[in-house]
Parts: structure tokens; sequence; C-alpha cells
């Protein structure tokens, strides 16, 4: 298959960047979106070009780093899905297709593709530790937590921090990926102890790095690859207010 590429290349942060245009052919439909990258790169190498820069590590749909805009879609046309996970046959022949880094004044662009998602980083770090006991695994049945609450701490804890959230919100709000962190620890046991204050240091570090608040249009969701739900947005609201509840 042919494909225009219409690709963002920036030098640096501090550079102004523009759409470059580039022409591949005889693409096989099922490689992978990243192949096709290396594929270009390959070519561009050879020609004594400089390769387009773009963030991957385990192309397994886990590791968060691989997220660009393609055709201004978090991710790409599929639902759910990794820019990793995406293949060419899910494309037509000849067709332009425009890639361009995640949007957002906290994810400055290292080059090209590459952004800088550390914001994220220091969310976490923020959140501390949890208090358990060290040593040998406790037993499996020790501490007893419902089905139903296994699976929605489960369901948190898919998120990949990939920032397609980030990306697709109007406001550039981090409310989805700072909720899913904070949701997965407040469910379980093991991470009540520090609850109050983990919520209240997450938050105020999620306002402080500069991400716009949440005003519910939900497009995080949709583009979501790991389709983590809204509703850990909900949670996260009603946990921040009960802590600060309890500084009274």
């Amino acid at each position: 298959m042919k494909l225009t590429l219409k690709i963002w290349r920036q030098k640096n942060q501090t550079d102004t960047g523009s759409l470059q245009e580039y022409k591949l052919d005889q693409l096989n439909p099922h490689m992978s979106f990243l192949e096709m990258l290396d594929t270009l790169n390959e070519q561009l190498i050879i020609k004594g070009d400089d390769p387009v820069a773009f963030d991957h590590d385990c192309r397994e749909g886990i590791c968060g780093q691989c997220g660009v805009m393609i055709n201004g879609m978090a991710h790409g046309p599929l639902p759910h899905t990794t820019t990793c996970q995406l293949h060419m046959r899910s494309f037509n022949d000849g067709d332009t297709i425009y890639i361009e880094p995640f949007r957002s004044e906290i994810f400055p662009i290292r080059k090209d593709l590459s952004i800088d998602r550390s914001a994220f980083d220091r969310i976490i770090a923020s959140g501390g530790y949890i208090s358990t006991n060290t040593g040998q695994a406790p037993d499996a049945l020790a501490i007893p937590i419902a089905h139903e609450v296994v699976e929605a701490a489960f369901d948190s804890a898919a998120c990949i921090g990939c920032g397609a959230c980030v990306a697709t919100c109007k406001n550039g709000s981090a409310a989805l990926f700072t909720s899913a962190k904070i949701s997965h620890l407040v469910l379980l046991p093991q991470g009540k102890e520090e609850r109050a204050a983990r919520i209240k240091n997450m938050v105020q570090t999620m306002d402080k790095e500069g991400f716009g608040h949440c005003t519910n249009t939900e497009a995080c969701q949709v583009e979501c690859p790991q389709n983590i739900s809204v509703l850990n947005i909900a949670r996260m609201n009603y946990e921040f207010i009960r802590a600060k509840a309890l500084e009274k």
C-alpha cells in the first residue's frame, strides 16, 4: 500500500516546528503503525536525513509511551487501542495521514513526536507510599476483599499514563489519570492508611503542574486506550472533599 504522511517535525522545545510531507509505498498492511514509522526512518537514514523522533518502549500496549495524534485522534481511529497496537490495515491505500505529538502545555515537545510526560511522574510521586508489612507475602485470604471492589481497583490500575486524556481534553485536564491512580489505592485496604494525605497531595500537585479543570465532557474516557471510567473522577472529587473535611 502507498501512503502520504504529514508528520510534525520540531528540532527542540524552542523551535517553531511544522508539518513535513513524506511518501511511502510497498507497505505491508499487517505491519504496526510504529513499524511503518521505522520503515520511514530507515529510508531517511539511508538518505542522510534526520529520522523522526517518537516515543516507544514495549510496543505491546502496556507502557503508554507511544501515544501520538493520528488524523486528529489520540492513538488513531480504533477505540481503546494504543498507537503501537494499531496496524496499517486500519487505513486505505493512498490515504494521507496526519501525525502529530500530543498537544499540551504541560507536555513540552522534546523533538518531533516525542514529548515530556514527567508531570505525570510528579503527580504519582506526590502520593507517597502505603503502609504495609514487608517480608514474607501474606496469605491471599488474610484480607478478604469483595470481588467487585477488586475488579474496580484493577480497572483503575489499568491506566498506562499515556496522556491521551490530557491531549484530547479541551481543558488539558489530568483528572482521569490522577483519579485512576488515586482510585486503585483508595479501593483496597492496603491504601487506606494514607488515604487523606495521598488524595490532597496528588490533587494539589496536579493543580500545581498547571493541568486544566475537568468540565465533564468525557472525551478523556472516549480516547483512553484502556477505557478508564470517568466514575474515577467522581470518586476523586468525593475523596478530596472528605479529606478536607477531616482537617476541621
